[in-house]
């Protein structure tokens, strides 16, 4: 059984990840691949409710998430992580454990992302629920070298059809 792959969707909270996601997800059932999108605010719920959002916690978090995930891949299914991973270091060491592993990153300005900002996230950014939001009390460290980027214009269907594109000229599914 050949391993699966993962595709790890990073940028500001209300930025459109999850938007991306499920867009990615339909397209590649649509093509016959079975895909698993492991959304970290899902995730957190599941695995680790206690969990809280300090630098220490968000270590801990993000390492089960990117094992979950690596689990996922050896059993030859392609993961979609949609997740902030607000340090790059979180994201790098998924890509280590998985081999075959596209990172995007959603372009997506701090204003913008707090005009959008679906869940409320930066409106209660103040408070201990959500005291160190990434972009504005936590840091946030795009990616230095990713391999898709989609500008904020970027529709989820066409961010889609690009990061499809580059999963073809990689050779990590048929074209």
């Amino acid at each position: 059984m050949e391993q699966g792959f993962a595709i790890w969707i990073t940028g500001l909270p209300a930025a459109g990840k999850s938007s991306v996601a499920r867009e990615l997800s339909i397209l590649l059932r649509e093509r016959g691949i079975p895909v698993v999108v492991l959304e970290s605010d899902v995730l957190r719920a599941v695995l680790a409710p206690e969990v809280g959002y300090g630098e220490e916690e968000r270590d801990r978090f993000y390492r089960m998430f990117a094992e979950t995930g690596e689990i996922i891949t050896k059993n030859g299914v392609p993961v979609i992580f949609d997740a902030t991973a607000n340090l790059r270091r979180y994201r790098d060491s998924a890509r280590r454990m998985i081999p075959r592993f596209l990172e995007v990153f959603l372009d997506c300005p701090l204003e913008v992302c707090r005009e959008r900002d679906p869940k409320g996230i930066y409106a209660r950014s103040g408070s201990n629920e959500h005291g160190t939001v990434p972009g504005v009390q936590a840091p946030y460290e795009p990616p230095l070298r990713p391999d898709v980027v989609l500008g904020f214009r970027t529709t989820p269907s066409q961010g889609a059809e690009l990061i499809l594109s580059k999963l073809g000229e990689r050779g990590i599914i048929p074209i």
